[in-house]
Order: C-alpha cells, then structure tokens, then sequence
C-alpha cells in the first residue's frame, strides 16, 4: 500500500510539473473560487491528467486538434438560433475545447442532491394540480400560482398516464466563494441541452481520445437509454411509437431535436403532424393514420392545445388537453409542469423542501425574495442596489426588464426610479436575488489557459429503475470575464463535463449488443408534413436548375455573333420575364444585366435567390431527414447568392457565381441519387423533380419550337435538356425539328426527357403506400396512365402547341392530386410558374 501511494504522489508530481508551463500565464479572479487552482495556487488534483497530457502534446497539436472538433461540429450540422440575429439567426455551435471535470466524491454529492430536489419538484407539481395542500395551508401563496402564465387550470385535478408530472428535470448550477454549488434555477418545461451535450462529448472524445479512456471518464448512453426505456413503457399500442413533438425549425435549440430523435429512434413531429381522434393522438403520414401514444414535449405548455390553452397558438394540437385528460396520450414533461421554472418559486422551496421530503435540501437554491410579501418587499427596497432584481414569472418584463434580470446598483437613474416604483406598486411582478459571484473555470484561448465564468446545467430522468442522472451535463461557459453573460444567445460557449469515475468506466452504448438486434429495413411511417416538403424541395431543387440553365444559355446567346440567335434571345427573355425573373424595366434589354438580375434580385419570386429560399426554407423543415452535407450544400448555396456582386468585374463575378450554383444543385441532385434510401421520403422527393422536369420541358418546347424553327432555336432547346452530346453520337447532321423533338420529348432512354419523367412518376406512383394492385387504379395513377400513352400514341411532330399546353396542365393536376392524397395543406410557397397555362 505504501508504494501505491508514493507511486501516486510521484505521478501528481510530474502532472503538476508538466503543466506548469500552461499555468504560468494564468490569474484567477480574486474573491473567486477557481476551479483549476486552490487559494493558494496549486493545481487541483483531477485536472492534472489533463493538463500534463495538453502539455506533451504542445500548442500547435493541441490547436490542431480543437480545430478538428470544431470542423466536425459544423460538419454534423450543429448549430443553433440567435433570434434577434438579422443574418437569419442561425450560428455553428460554439465549442469551449476544455472539458469542465467532476471527480467521483463529488459528483455523487451531486447527484444525490439532484435526485432530492427531482423528488421534491414531483411532490409539488402534483399538490399544485391535486389536493391543494400547500396553497391551503398557506405554504405557497395562492397568487404565486395562479399569478403564473404557467398555471394551467384546465389541467387541475387530471392525473398525468403513468403517474409522473416530470419525465426530465434539469438544474442550472453555480458554485459560489466559499466552494458550495447553489441551484440557480430549476428546468421542469422542457430541458434543453441534453442532446448538445452528447454532442460536445463525440467531439471532445475525437479530440482527446486518449485522455479520455485514461481518466475514465463515465459515458452518456445509459443515461439516454434509461429515458428511452422509460418512454417506451409508456406505449401502450405495442408499437413501441414515441414522438418528439418540436416548435418547428424557427425554434433556438431545433438541431437539438432532431438530433436526439435519431439518437433515440424517436419520430420527430410537429403540431400539425398530429390530429386527436376518440381522445387520442395520431400522426398523419402517408400510409395513413398511426397512433402515437408518447410524446417527448419540446413546446412550451401554453402552446400545446389552441382549443383550451392558447387560442393564438398555431404549434399545437387541438384536442391534446381533453387526450391527456382521458388518459390517451402520456407527454414528458406533463402539460403544465413549466409551473416551477417561475423564478418566484425559489423564495419558497427551501421551506416547502423539508415539509415533503422530511429532511433539508442538499443542493440549496440561491436566495430569493418574492416582492409579493410585505416583509420581503421592504428588505428587497433597503437593499435594492446589492440585489438582481429580475421578473417574478418568466425572463423578462417588458417595459421595465426588457433584458432580464439585472443588479440595482447598475440602473441608469430614470429606469432605477421606474423599477423601484413598480415594486412598490405591483411587487407580485418581481422578485430579488443575492447577487452571486460564479466560479470560474479555464478555456483555451491563444495557446493558452484564462479562467471564465460557468454555469453547470446537469440533467435527471425518470427511467423504470428511479431518477437516473446525466454523468456530465452542459456547461455554459462565458466569452468574457463578466458572470452574468454566461448564455448562448449574447456569445457564450458549450463545454462538454467529464465525470471521472473511481475505475475503469463500463462501456454502455445504446446500439443492440453483438447477434441481438433485429434485421430491419423500414425506418417507420412518413408523415404527411415531411412528405409534403420533399416533394416540394424536389421541385424547388429542379425549378433552380433549369433557371440556372436559362440564364447560361441566354448568357451564351447574347454574346455570340451567330445567325439566328435574335430569335432564341427573344424567346428565353420571354420565359424569364414570364415567371417574373426579370424585372420589367429590363424585359427589353439585350444585354447580360437580365442575367444579374436573375441572379441577384430578391424581390422577383422568379429569380435564382428567391427560389434558393424557398429551397432552404423547405429542406429545413425536414432537415432531421437529411444529411448534414446535403443540408450544407443547399445553405452554402443560398449564403453565396447573398454575397453582393461587386461593381467592378460584375460579369466575371455573374459568370462564376451562376457556374457554382449549378455545381452546387449538381452536388445536392447526387447526395439525394446516390445516398437517400429508396422509400417513401427519397419518392417524394423525386416526384417532385420528375414533375417539375416535366412541366418545364414542355413549357419549354412549346415556347422554342413552332411551327418552323431554326438550328440555333433547336439547338437552344437540346442544351436546355443538356441533350447536345446524345444528338451529336445520334444523328450527324444538323439540327432538326422531329429528331430534337423526338429526343427531348419522347425518348424513353433520355434522362432529361418528357417521357422519361412521366415514366418514373407513373412508377413513383405504383410504389407509394395508397397505391393497391387489386383494386381500381387512383385517380393520379389514371391520369398518369393517360399521360404515358400519350407519349406512345403521338409522333414528335403531332405535339404542336394545344398537345404540349394539355400535358402541362395535366402534370399540374396531378401535382394537385397527389397533394390531395398525401399531403395535409398545400405548397409552402405559391410562385407564378404555378399560374401558367
């Protein structure tokens, strides 16, 4: 035994040694505690496998390496929303490299105290929405509940199904001075933060993956498959169907939802997915309706129901309350639950604590006085500048906190005045809170180590086997020295949170252990939103294509000197100006400025950065189905039509930007053919492409080819259809009307042709889920039958002008059609290319 503990201290030595040379530069805060050194400066033990490790490595390896984390983050396509950001919000997720570490004795102090204060919150929410004991006997005010915007009334005296009001609980945490951590607030809504946390652990472990098996840090999937078992339980049609039900792509943490959907084999929806029928839950896809008896809530309460909750809501599902009420569905957390995250709520839970729970908090929140109280009222106005003065019910308080909580002392004199008489007025609004200095912990910065402020945020479920806590969390880590701009939306960083277990760590993963899981082929019904967007994204997708192709084309058109071309110039100016990609002061105009137009006005709905939006905007909804480079190349895309063109080499710059796009969709057209699975979702896709191709390649022949015609115009026609190459191998000779005709519109072997598309969505059609080979055929699968023998019932020359108007017109009824079968609203966006006849 004694040579095992002259062994440990020898090995603390060198650790110690070997990282002074990256503790030279750092300073701690004074009259804070440190996380890296003690008062007195030395290193504390858990860190010094970290640090003599980064230390051997040295600083360009070390950079090296975060670099690399950082380059996988973006290409997983992690990211998350700044709202008031007027460049559309959307930000990759900002990593601090250096994990934050807990050692073992600690963390199960930790742990104890969060499964404590979980127990209690339970307790609380359920004697706030049953018996009424605690606001009877004067424990909790009767206002600080119903006061809350949270408090749900329609929700009083309704038993959640399976018993709990929280399925997830998490806690903001801070350790102040003296080296104790406070609770600084409660998360019982819908925590979030869970999934970037398992995020920030797949790239630090890349990172450091060494380091990470030698300090034994715990992992994160029994946490994770703890709570899918316990919402699985929940299933009662057998079906093992669970629903993570989002706000949609707008919301801030969005990635987060999709992402722990495919993590856990949940099926991500949103409000409009959903309909309530006999009192309970279904999801439209297009196989029909299928029960969803679980839902993971990611929606705030007050929006989950426009029927008894909020009537402005257009994210929720009417009907969901009287579901719940009748036990139809189980929602983690309950509705309502939301109750708790009210700031107010602290003032009172250090009493209400030992009064359920028959013992003291181990985990104490921070102290809190509700300006409700006469007696709290008074002490929060004589010690108002030493004090965070912050809303009672929420984050902020228009008017008067507009930017949340905020320390009296640093109020400019007229909102100080405003704010000390709405105390006084209306103190139910406010509350205060001991101003607490947070502990600092380092980041690499430079090559070299700072300290920076943090908030801890760890997480409990409640799984078959009791409350089981996150071993790590996510740790909120401030960009600058200030504590209190610790927060993602105004710069901060995500550290991932290393519980370094006593022994070598179990390596719990949730994938089926060797020979247990089952073959399986299908990844579960589609819903009819998500079907909805693929098929419109395909159409979008080719509908930018064939823009780009117009205005290479027209661009090629207009700089060459050869006969004829005055008729194709005309004739692809009146197919831009038709669509509205030209504005109408250059409608006329022979010169390359069309051609900018189309690429750069955003106020055409024709042209090129128009439709890239609405390609964007659409994939976003269904960006959970996806690959992150299939999602990057689109949002590469729109970020470059952004770009303005310069005013010098403006037709250079045109040129090359119109290549790239064209490169860019090329690359999109290939991830899409050669990685998307062949079912529902990759058919609706293609649908929409086919369809769209289809529209536009007679569209197109009607407007190029007439009666009599020229070579130029012929030729025009085959570059559009990218055919030139095939009718050069094919006929050897210049060309002509039927033969271009013929291989634009009828050859069964021509990708691009007409017959070819109608032929794949005739075969789309007989392979989606409503198709049944023993009954009658459907009305698109007639229509798209009239359409084929159309194509072998015609010569090239018979599609004259009315022949190719019908097949236009019948391709947009059965874009109709299909929407009306599979689909629940109509397109996303309304362009004039859906207006022409």
């Amino acid at each position: 035994m004694a040579g095992g503990s002259e062994l440990q201290a020898l090995t603390r030595r060198f650790e110690a040694e070997a990282a002074d040379s990256l503790l030279a530069s750092y300073r701690p805060l004074p009259g804070v505690h440190d996380e890296l050194v003690d008062a007195e400066g030395k290193l504390r033990p858990q860190w010094g496998p970290l640090l003599a490790g980064l230390a051997e490595m040295g600083v360009e390896e070390v950079n090296r390496l975060f670099t690399a984390a950082d380059r996988y983050l973006y290409r997983s396509g992690v990211f998350y929303r700044v709202y008031d950001d007027a460049g559309g919000g959307e930000r990759p997720w900002p990593l601090a490299h250096l994990p934050f570490l807990i050692d073992d004795t600690e963390w199960q102090a930790l742990s104890r105290g969060l499964i404590q204060r979980a127990q209690m919150l339970e307790s609380v929410l359920a004697d706030i929405y049953g018996d009424g004991e605690l606001v009877r006997s004067g424990a909790l005010p009767a206002a600080a509940v119903a006061g809350s915007p949270e408090f749900l009334r329609p929700l009083v005296g309704v038993d959640p199904h399976g018993g709990s009001f929280l399925r997830l609980y998490a806690a903001d945490l801070g350790r102040g001075p003296d080296g104790h951590w406070w609770v600084l607030s409660d998360r019982t809504q819908s925590p979030s933060g869970a999934g970037y946390a398992l995020e920030n652990r797949i790239a630090i472990s890349r990172s450091l993956p060494d380091l990470s098996r030698s300090m034994n840090v715990v992992r994160l999937a029994g946490y994770f498959q703890g709570l899918r078992a316990g919402l699985t339980k929940l299933d009662r049609s057998g079906e093992g169907r669970v629903g993570l039900l989002t706000p949609g792509p707008l919301n801030e943490t969005y990635f987060e939802h999709a992402y722990l959907a495919r993590y856990l084999g949940f099926v991500l929806l949103e409000g409009e997915d959903l309909t309530v029928r006999d009192n309970a839950v279904y999801v439209r896809t297009v196989a029909g309706l299928k029960r969803v008896d679980v839902l993971l809530r990611r929606l705030d309460s007050d929006f989950a129901d426009p029927l008894e909750l909020n009537p402005r809501s257009r994210l929720g599902i009417p009907g969901l309350v009287q579901a719940v009420r009748a036990g139809g569905v189980a929602l983690a957390n309950a509705l309502g639950a939301g109750l708790i995250e009210a700031p107010l709520m602290m003032s009172f839970l250090p009493k209400i604590g030992p009064r359920i729970l028959g013992e003291d908090l181990l985990l104490p929140n921070v102290a809190t006085w509700w300006c409700g109280q006469e007696a709290e009222r008074e002490r929060v106005l004589d010690s108002f500048d030493d004090l965070v003065i912050a809303p009672a019910f929420g984050r902020t308080l228009p008017g008067l906190l507009d930017d949340g909580p905020v320390i009296g002392a640093d109020l400019t004199p007229a909102r100080r005045e405003a704010v000390l008489k709405a105390i006084q007025t209306r103190g139910v609004d406010f509350i205060a809170q001991e101003a607490v200095r947070l502990s600092t912990m380092p980041v690499w910065r430079n090559g070299q180590l700072e300290p920076r402020p943090f908030i801890l945020r760890l997480f409990v479920a409640a799984t078959e086997k009791g409350w089981q806590v996150m071993p790590g969390g996510f740790c909120r880590v401030s960009d600058s020295r200030d504590s209190r701009a610790v927060t993602m939306q105004r710069g901060g960083r995500s550290a991932d949170v290393w519980v370094l277990g006593a022994g070598p760590v179990d390596q719990t993963t949730l994938l089926p252990a060797p020979g247990a899981a089952e073959v399986r082929r299908q990844v579960g019904p589609l819903p009819s939103r998500a079907a909805d967007n693929f098929f419109w994204l395909g159409r979008y997708v080719e509908r930018a294509e064939l823009t780009l192709r117009l205005l290479r084309t027209l661009v090629g058109r207009l700089s060459s000197t050869i006969e004829g071309d005055s008729a194709s110039v005309t004739k692809l100016t009146h197919l831009l100006k038709t669509w509205g990609a030209v504005p109408a002061d250059l409608a006329h105009a022979r010169t390359t400025r069309q051609a900018f137009a189309t690429l750069s006005r955003r106020d055409l709905s024709g042209a090129l950065p128009s439709i890239v939006e609405a390609t964007r905007q659409t994939a976003s909804v269904i960006r959970d189905r996806l690959s992150p480079d299939a999602w990057r190349t689109l949002a590469d895309l729109a970020l470059m039509l952004a770009e303005p063109v310069p005013a010098k080499g403006a037709e250079a710059e045109s040129h090359e930007r119109l290549e790239r796009a064209l490169r860019s969709l090329s690359a999109f057209s290939g991830l899409a053919s050669e990685n998307m699975n062949r079912q529902a979702g990759w058919r609706f896709l293609d649908l929409g492409r086919r369809i769209e191709r289809g529209i536009s390649t007679a569209r197109i022949a009607r407007t190029l080819v007439g009666e009599t015609v020229s070579a130029s115009t012929l030729d025009v026609l085959l570059e559009l259809c990218d055919s030139q190459i095939t009718y050069r191998s094919r006929y050897v000779m210049t060309e002509s009307r039927a033969p271009v005709l013929d291989m634009v519109l009828l050859d069964p072997v021509n990708p691009r042709s007409l017959a070819y598309q109608i032929d794949a969505i005739a075969e789309h059609l007989d392979q989606l889920p409503a198709h049944h080979g023993d009954e009658p055929p459907l009305p698109e699968e007639r229509l798209a039958a009239r359409l084929l023998a159309s194509m072998k019932a015609f010569g090239a020359n018979e599609f004259d002008d009315a022949r190719l108007t019908e097949v236009e017109m019948q391709l947009m009824e059965l874009s109709n059609d299909i929407a009306e079968r599979y689909f629940i609203h109509r397109s996303p966006v309304e362009t004039p290319w859906d207006l022409l006849a």
